[in-house]
């Protein structure tokens, strides 16, 4: 694979080995042309059973789970090492595939060693403790894997989210499972590359495309699964989680939402556009803790809309690989889909027609692609989809407030109120206001972005559920047992 060419067909991965799918191929489209890039298999029912069964035995084995932490440690490192040293390609695959530019495409690759790199160094950390008892016993506790993890994963960021849940879970001795989207399946087979290169056992990685119908239901209704990972919109978590509900298995669970961004009197504005940037437009919007919906001080809210305005118009919008490597660039891809290009443009529609004004952008770029031009929409009011859902694109929708606590009203108004609150302001005290008051699992002062590797990352309230970051994802990953004796 170089340049703008790629292989053009992508097997599953189940018990070591690389195969086709029962269900036969799936065409993957390039969104920045709408025509075919390659084709994936498609997984059916039973290869999912396949592939359970491979990871149920790879975990009864002790294969995985009864090695020495420092070496399942090396290994998941060992993953990552192998992105690092093949990041060109890699990016290049993303790139082809989901759209984003060259440059993003190769953050989301050192993003995703970082992953490997910390959950790898943390799978010795997993110490038990002593419990005080009388001196005729000992009692202590030790943590063990859960056994098979199911993950479902979505497109948005095909390497780095599906690295996400297989870091943690491979350093915790889970074997895995693993759901792709229909839509950017392709990627992911870096990471089962990987998991070969590092020495994992056949089986303890297992990573297939398959229809949510078919494959995905027969995953989450597997009897032998023991954990669940889901990543993506509540609708599909409802489904899964439904279907998982008849085994009662312990779950982890983030549905994004549409994360409120509240700019006071007293925010720098020159930080606030820098953050937009990356928090509204990257990745063409698609991203579960976007800046979609600005919650602005009336004495702010004309010049916060011009220079949002004027930052949407300085962005070149075209395909991914044209965008060139290195820097971060003012330079925006494509929606990952035409089906998502058209539910964006819906959501815009739907605004305007209800009272919202176009200020820039909201409407596609004329020829081939799913390419939308960044839009700003003003006169947003809390009732409108656009304030509702998480849009998922690059509209930035601006609504007003006058008094702190309306804004804060405004910011929880949502029924999914998103992961992350992003506060712009210089007082301290509102900051830390908005942090004991809003309904978000991550609240961040004048900055879009949650940390690395190490913070911890998931919803709260309707946003989901467990940790997919830091020590607690780990925690996530394991489940506790005690011993008592007598002496």
């Amino acid at each position: 694979m170089s340049g703008g060419v790629i292989q053009s067909y992508w097997p599953n991965f189940i018990d070591g080995a690389f195969c086709n799918g029962g269900a036969g191929r799936i065409t993957v489209e390039d969104p920045s042309t709408g025509g075919p890039l390659a084709e994936h298999a498609l997984a059916d029912a039973d290869d999912v059973g396949r592939a359970v069964a491979a990871a149920r035995r790879v975990h009864r084995s002790g294969a995985l789970a009864d090695i020495h932490p420092m070496e399942r440690g090396r290994m998941v490192r060992a993953m990552g090492e192998y992105l690092a040293d093949n990041i060109d390609e890699v990016k290049r695959t993303i790139t082809l595939e989901q759209g984003k530019p060259l440059f993003e495409a190769e953050a989301e690759v050192r993003m995703a060693v970082r992953l490997f790199e910390y959950f790898g160094s943390m799978a010795e950390s997993l110490e038990g403790r002593s419990v005080p008892c009388d001196g005729t016993r000992f009692d202590f506790t030790v943590y063990k894997p859960f056994g098979v993890s199911a993950q479902f994963i979505p497109c948005h960021y095909p390497v780095y989210i599906p690295s996400r849940t297989l870091a943690v879970a491979l350093a915790a001795g889970n074997a895995c499972v693993m759901k792709t989207s229909e839509m950017a399946p392709i990627s992911v087979s870096w990471l089962a590359l990987a998991a070969q290169k590092a020495g994992f056992p056949d089986g303890a990685v297992n990573i297939f495309c398959g229809r949510r119908a078919d494959a995905g239901a027969a995953l989450a209704r597997h009897p032998d699964i023991d954990h669940l990972v889901f990543i993506g919109q509540a609708d599909g978590a409802s489904a899964v989680l439904a279907d998982t509900s008849r085994t009662i298995i312990p779950s982890i669970v983030e549905v994004g939402g549409t994360s409120p961004t509240i700019v006071h009197e007293d925010a720098d504005l020159d930080d606030f556009v820098a953050e937009a940037r990356m928090g509204t437009y990257l990745n063409a919007g698609q991203f579960c803790c976007g800046m979609y919906r600005i919650i602005v001080h009336e004495s702010r809210h004309e010049e916060l809309l011009d220079r949002s305005a004027a930052l949407a118009e300085s962005l070149t919008v075209g395909p991914g690989m044209e965008s060139g490597d290195g820097e971060f660039k003012p330079y925006m891809g494509p929606l990952d889909s035409e089906a998502q290009l058209d539910r964006v443009l819906g959501i815009v529609e739907d605004a305007t027609r209800a009272g919202a004004k176009n200020v820039t952008g909201g409407t596609r770029l004329p020829g081939e692609g799913s390419f939308l031009r960044p839009t700003v929409l003003r006169d947003v009011e809390p009732h409108m989809r656009v304030a509702t859902e998480e849009v998922f694109g690059p509209v930035m929708a601006v609504m007003k407030f006058s008094e702190e606590s309306e804004a804060i009203e405004l910011a929880n108004g949502a029924g999914h109120s998103g992961l992350m609150c992003s506060v712009f302001t210089r007082d301290l005290g509102r900051m830390l206001r908005a942090a004991n008051s809003v309904r978000a699992g991550h609240i961040v002062a004048n900055q879009s972005i949650i940390g690395g590797a190490e913070v911890p990352f998931g919803g709260f309230g309707r946003g989901g559920y467990g940790s997919l970051k830091g020590r607690e994802a780990l925690m996530g990953h394991v489940q506790r047992k005690n011993v008592c004796l007598n002496i």
